[in-house]
Formats: structure tokens, sequence, C-alpha cells
């Protein structure tokens, strides 16, 4: 790509008015100003050209650059929270970009509601599913949900109420430190679908008393709709606290079943991701739908059988292999693609997949252990212990060297 200088200017609602001495030469003195129309709006007239933003606009990003490698670039508020400036960063290079920020729509919700940003939740619904903001409702949590249109208020107040937290406070911020300014306020459970501005934040503060769904691994499997294909809580607690989530790493989910360990992989972070890995097609449309009502509408789910359905998919940090293990090549494949210092766990219930594990520790190490759970049911007039089948565990790091 040709040589680029990228200037981007962070523009509030309170529009030219409301930017700063440097912004305002910034925009002075461009040839090109890129931005979306309302965006444009904002500024006033200059010699400047206008490029308006095309639809959709990320795969046009490279050939506008080349063509205009020193345009001006407005956004909305902090360029680089959930904005451009962090998308034109990436493509360019910071060396190629400068950053002129405006307060973030965030600071100025939490200014306006007296809020302390550092205990506040983000969540950005725009161009996701709303169902993202599943992880965050928790008892007492405070959370800001980024709008993408005048239709998530009243997305959000209907996925409180279905989630318990109906008597959770809804604020709805528009045109923050904007001359049309206004905050709507009310219940989740009684959120009246009034008229709201596009340009909006929510701000919920949850029901102290709302049902508790950690995120923590381990949720109660009744929290999954599943055919029995689930690995159970105990032994999901135990396999995660194996698989080790880490922040912006990817793990494979291979005979994925309801999808429980890669939900939960994601749960653990908003940066982490998942591919689940299933054949049967109605376990991976099940599998789509806990995502979904557990918060992780991002999870990949790739439809067919191991290995063969392992060989395009990127390199992962994690696999879990809860399915599968005797059908020859998986789990040399899954272990072929791990990356350095990656995580293998393996979980098997029947004599032949341990054998197969068994002969794994055998020749690579690691760890292999058997858990059994007990848990407690009637006996007769009294209470007695039920053992569940017992999984036997191979787990092992790969090394960097």
């Amino acid at each position: 790509m040709t040589a680029v200088t990228v200037t981007v200017v962070g523009v509030g609602a309170d529009g030219w008015d409301g930017l700063s001495p440097s912004a305002q030469e910034a925009i002075r003195r461009a040839k090109v100003l890129m931005g979306s129309e309302r965006q444009l709006a904002l500024v006033p007239d200059t010699a400047a050209e206008r490029v308006r933003w095309p639809s959709p606009m990320l795969p046009a990003l490279p050939a506008l650059m080349a063509a205009h490698p020193d345009a001006c670039v407005l956004a909305s508020g902090d360029p680089m929270f959930y904005g451009i400036g962090a998308t034109l960063v990436r493509l360019l290079g910071p060396e190629n970009v400068t950053v002129v920020p405006h307060p973030s729509s965030l600071s100025l919700a939490c200014a306006g509601l007296g809020w302390a940003l550092d205990e506040v939740a983000v969540v950005s619904a725009v161009g996701r599913s709303v169902a993202a903001v599943h992880p965050e409702v928790q008892p007492g949590r405070k959370v800001l949900v980024l709008s993408a249109d005048a239709r998530t208020p009243a997305e959000v107040a209907a996925l409180l109420t279905a989630r318990g937290y109906g008597d959770s406070r809804l604020w709805v911020l528009e045109q923050l430190a904007g001359p049309a300014r206004r905050t709507l306020e009310g219940r989740a459970a009684s959120w009246e679908n009034a008229v709201v501005d596009g340009l909006n934040v929510v701000a919920v503060e949850c029901d102290r008393e709302g049902p508790v769904l950690a995120r923590t691994p381990g949720l109660p499997d009744d929290a999954y709709d599943h055919d029995g294909q689930l690995t159970k809580r105990e032994i999901r607690a135990v396999t995660l606290a194996r698989l080790a989530p880490v922040p912006g790493q990817l793990l494979w989910d291979v005979g994925a079943g309801a999808g429980s360990i890669g939900i939960e992989w994601m749960r653990h972070h908003r940066s982490c991701r998942a591919v689940a890995v299933e054949s049967d097609p109605e376990r991976a449309a099940r599998i789509g739908r806990n995502a979904e009502a557990l918060g992780v509408p991002g999870l990949t789910i790739v439809v067919g059988a191991a290995p063969e359905a392992l060989h395009h998919l990127e390199r992962p940090d994690a696999v879990f292999v809860g399915g599968g293990a005797t059908v020859p090549g998986v789990v040399e494949i899954c272990w072929q693609a791990l990356l350095p210092g990656g995580r293998l766990v393996v979980n098997t219930v029947t004599v032949e997949s341990e054998g197969v594990v068994a002969g794994w520790h055998q020749r690579l190490g690691g760890e292999l252990v058997r858990i059994a759970i007990n848990r407690a049911g009637p006996l007769g007039g009294f209470t007695g212990w039920r053992p569940q089948l017992p999984v036997t565990q191979w787990a092992i790091t790969k090394g960097t060297a």
C-alpha cells in the first residue's frame, strides 16, 4: 500500500463546538474528509473533498486508504474504543495513523449518571447480537450497552426480563453532550417501547436479587438444552481448569455435544474464541441456541465429523476432545495442530477410549486422572449415593521448544 498519513478525529454529538482546537485544525487542513453522512454533517464545509463510507465499509477500507493516503477520517467519540481508529491502526500500522480523540460515549454516560467508569461492564451491540449482554447480567452489576440503533433498548429490556432481572433499572441516554440530548428512565419489565433516538447508550443497574449465572466454569446442567450429550457440571469445571482459558485465545471443542465447553470458555472473557465441531446437525443447531442464550453468539459451529472437519481450521491454543477419541486420526491431528504452549484435554468414559489415551500418555506424558462423581438421591426412605460414570482425563501442555 502507498505510504499513508491518516488523521482520525473523534467527534461527539455536540459537533464542531465540542472539538478541541487541534481537532478543528486537523479538519480545516484536510484535503479529504471521510466519514458517515451523520459525522460529515457535524462539521462545517471546508475545501476538502468529502467521501462517505460505503456499505459494507470494512471490505472497502484498503482501497479507500490507498486512493486517499492523507485523508482525515471522522469517528464517533473516542476512535480507539470500538471505533474506526483501532481498525485503521490494524490495517495501516500505528506509525501511519494519528488519532485525535474525543470523550467516549462511556465517559459521557458515566459522568451523567455519577458512575465510576472502572466499575462498569461494557458491551457493544453494534454489529453484534444483544445476547452478548448475558454474561454481564449479575446481581447489582452496572452495565453500559452501546446501541446499534433505536431498537436496542427494548431488546435489552426484554433480555433482562427473560433472565429474571425485570426489576433492573434502565436509562437510555440519547445524543450524549449534544443539543438534543435526552435521558429516558424505567424498569426492564415495564419498559415501554417509546420512540428512541438511534444514537443512544443503554445503562443498566441489574436487580440485586436477580438469579446468579456465574462466569466461572461449571454452570448448572439445566442451563443447557441437551439430549444427554453434555459434559456434566463438575467434570466441566475440572476440564476448563485444565484447558486454562486465556483472553484472546482459540479453543477447539471436538465432539461438542451441547457446546458447553466452548460456551464456558468464551464466557471467561469477551475476547476468548471457540470453534465447536459437531457431526450431528440437530446437536449443532442446539449448540447455536445454547450459545445465544448464554451470551456467546460469536461461537463458531462447524457441522462435520472429525478428523476431516478439522483440516482447514485456524490452529488452536487449546483443544478439548469430548467425543471421538477412538476415531483414527482425531487425537493426532489435534496434537499436531495445537500451538506451542497449547493445552490438550481428552475426556473418556469407555474402556476402548481409555486405552487410546493411555497409549498417548505413555508416548507423550502429561497427566492421566480418573474423576468419579457421586450425587445424593433418594434410596427408599433414606438418602444414598448414586455414582456417575467415571471419567478418565488426559491433559498435556505442548512444549514451546
